[in-house]
């Protein structure tokens, strides 16, 4: 759907990747956050080992399932890397993540908040390897990680549920408050998610019900009008009951002409614990958004029209409106010391209206821009399930055994409007909606799955974890077309592997090897047309290595990961007959990524992270043109992050400040390589006051050198358009605690 679809881009200024200034950057940073973490402090950590683990917070460890166990690990403070938590988002066995043969970042509330960050796309988009491909302004995420690229490649999980995709559409959750932390998978995941997660999943664990009461307040002012407010609150209600309660609402202006946006959304989660043994929880959300009706600004040769920037060719009464409802009930019950059950029944509900027109080509010669794509559409997606869940703790074996359910209904309206009319480039106002097409009812899917899988976390010995998973997806689709002729019914299945072995050098360090197989969808699975429906799921291997180390009693972590992933069966043209395609296909990646974190001292802290990426399409024919050794659209070959934090105590309080880069490489906006946008740097800064526990003032800045550039390459057709990446800006918050 080209709402969705656009570029998301503005010409990037920024240094490329090929100069100099940007090596130099970049082999300081990797010097600074990784230089020190060698395995020659492992004698350190290995001293550690007696010290108890820094807990997070009340509300993570009352969310802690009663089979999971923490064993005893080196000290974690703020803003690590989360080696010694357990992974609720790498594995459903709840080992901790330094012994997960596995790649999985861990993002806490409190480090994107000194970063500055609030909307989920930056949130996810600073850790390694995972570039934003959707623009600011437009409430959906989607993002590329390991040469993989899109919702159909990369999932969204909100406490391990995966979101309802239709239309390459996933605009939830669009923020982060009420969220404690992000775990980012790496990897085909679909042995613990399903289908459409060969590249990441990014995995969004909510705040928890506490007995000891919380209150939070967050209040925000900045850059072209915008006004935040997020409330959050937790405590008991008598002797078995407790909350939590968490709202947020925003407001702004936007940079570019009617790119007002505003929306709101309360969570909510009420828990009733009878006994230590049972646990039942009832969780009722709703989201209500009205993002920016920007869709960008006309291109010439593929960089940006200087004199177009802000002004927007939209129509005046156009609308974007985005509703979410979810309703889930859970149910945990420890049956005896080795078996727990548990059950979560869930109902998600999204409205989605679109009134637009999204193309804009211009022409100099007349000083007209042509509009195109009048576009008036609806979603109506409701999604259905149950996870039943079983974990068995066998000695030397952990294990987990599941199965879930799941129908999704689909309702898709639309209009059909190719018209192209010029309009003044200079003209305003723009004029109303005006479109002769009415919008009418188009076709309905119905969508069921039904996931089987199984998970052994074997301790082999105290130095050796085996960690063996499979998962059988089978899906059952039917569509029925309201108009025409093309309603059809189609069965997809999918089987999905690990294998991975983790080793303990000491307390503080493992090295880990795995085999995996997942799968992704042709395209998404709610809405195939019947052109896809003969197509089955691409297959995906990984070989992925790596090492997890803390050192220096957990002042310093780090961890490093090599793979490489091979998908097959995806859509190319078939050999002997040039108007078919054929499933037949071969993309690959390899590549390596690091991150660490380091506390020099009680004041410096430094947080890194790099990602080189390799990919390539082995085997693909578009049109009798051979496209085998090209790089995959909107894929950078490298992406780093950094940000240094310096803290100090004075009689008026804590200070802290800030100073942080996002730098992305040159990516190709077409297949033949021929069209490109060059690579840019970003840099954020914040500085922060804490006059008494509890209470913090944030004064962050981001872009500071106003650089232009896109998360997505710019074409350089005649009616290619780029989304320009969000300008300079400031920001400040007050947020309290008590």
């Amino acid at each position: 759907m080209k709402h969705q679809l656009y570029p998301a881009a503005r010409h990037a200024k920024a240094l490329p990747f090929s100069s100099p200034t940007w090596n130099s950057w970049t082999c300081a940073a990797l010097l600074a956050s990784l230089g020190l973490a060698v395995p020659a402090q492992a004698a350190e950590a290995e001293a550690a080992e007696g010290a108890a683990s820094k807990p997070r917070t009340s509300a993570q460890a009352d969310a802690s399932l009663p089979t999971v166990q923490v064993k005893s690990a080196p000290v974690t403070s703020e803003g690590g890397l989360g080696l010694s938590l357990p992974s609720t988002s790498g594995s459903r066995t709840g080992i901790v993540t330094r012994d997960l043969p596995a790649s999985l970042d861990v993002v806490d509330s409190e480090t994107w908040q000194e970063r500055g960050d609030i909307r989920t796309a930056d949130i996810i988009g600073r850790s390694v390897g995972m570039a934003p491909l959707s623009p600011t302004s437009y409430s959906s995420l989607s993002f590329g990680a390991r040469g993989f690229t899109g919702t159909n490649s990369v999932g969204i999980a909100e406490d391990g549920v995966r979101l309802g995709v239709a239309s390459s559409t996933v605009p939830y959750p669009s923020d982060g408050w009420g969220y404690e932390r992000v775990e980012v998978l790496r990897g085909p995941a679909s042995i613990v998610y399903g289908s459409g997660t060969v590249g990441a999943t990014a995995n969004l664990v909510r705040k928890q019900p506490s007995r000891e009461p919380v209150r939070e307040v967050l209040l925000g002012a900045g850059s072209d009008g915008a006004a935040k407010l997020g409330l959050g609150a937790a405590g008991p209600l008598g002797e078995t009951l407790s909350y939590r309660v968490d709202a947020y609402g925003h407001y702004t202006n936007g940079e570019h002409d009617m790119a007002r946006a505003h929306g709101g959304k309360l969570m909510s989660t009420l828990r009733w614990q009878p006994s230590a043994a049972l646990r039942m929880e009832l969780l009722a959300d709703y989201s209500d958004q009205k993002p920016a009706r920007y869709f960008g600004t006309p291109t010439e040769n593929g960089k940006i029209v200087k004199e177009l920037l802000g002004r927007n060719y939209n129509t005046d009464d156009s609308a974007i409106s985005i509703k979410d409802q979810r309703v889930r009930g859970r149910v945990n019950y420890q049956v005896n010391d080795w078996l727990n059950v548990s059950n979560e029944l869930y109902h998600f509900k999204a409205d989605r209206y679109w009134r637009n027109i999204e193309s804009y080509r211009y022409d100099r010669s007349t000083g007209m821009v042509k509009r195109g794509d009048y576009l008036e559409l609806a979603h109506d997606l409701e999604q259905t399930g149950n996870r039943l869940e079983s974990r068995i703790n066998a000695g030397a074996h952990q294990l987990a055994l599941g199965w879930e359910v799941s129908r999704t209904k689909f309702g898709y309206s639309g209009n059909s409007d190719n018209r192209k009319i010029d309009l003044p480039v200079d003209s305003s106002p723009h004029g109303p909606w005006d479109s002769p097409s009415p919008m009418v009812d188009r076709f309905q899917t119905t969508t069921t799955t039904h996931d089987f899988y199984a998970e052994d976390a074997w301790t082999l010995s105290p130095q050796w974890l085996l960690l063996a998973g499979i998962r059988r997806d089978l899906t059952d689709m039917s569509r029925r077309d309201l108009l025409g002729a093309s309603s059809f019914d189609t069965t997809l299945g999918g089987t999905a592997w690990r294998l991975g072995l983790t080793y303990k050098l000491d307390a503080a360090t493992s090295v880990y090897g795995q085999v995996s197989q997942g799968h992704d969808p042709v395209g998404n699975i709610a809405t195939l047309n019947l052109a896809n429906s003969r197509y089955k799921l691409t297959k995906a291997r990984q070989l992925e290595v790596g090492l997890k180390q803390q050192f220096a009693q957990g002042r310093g972590e780090w961890t490093a990961a090599a793979y490489r992933i091979e998908k097959t069966d995806i859509v190319t043209q078939d050999t002997y007959d040039k108007t078919k395609s054929v499933q037949g296909g071969k993309q690959s990646s390899q590549g390596l990524e690091l991150s660490a974190v380091l506390r020099l001292s009680p004041n410096w802290r430094l947080e890194g992270n790099y990602a080189l990426v390799d990919a390539q399409y082995d085997e693909l024919l578009k049109d009798g043109v051979d496209f085998a050794g090209k790089r995959p659209l909107n894929v950078p070959r490298h992406m780093a992050n950094l940000w240094a934090h310096y803290s100090t105590d004075s009689r008026w309080g804590r200070w802290q400040a800030s100073l942080g880069a996002r730098a992305v490489g040159q990516r190709y906006a077409n297949d033949v390589n021929t069209a490109s946008s060059a690579g840019y740097t970003v840099w954020d800064a914040a500085l922060s006051w804490r006059p008494k526990p509890g209470t913090t003032y944030r004064l962050s800045l981001r872009n500071l050198t106003d650089k232009l550039y896109t998360y997505s390459a710019v074409s350089n057709a005649a009616a290619a358009q780029a989304y320009p990446g969000e300008g300079r800006r400031v920001d400040l918050s007050a947020q309290f605690t008590f």
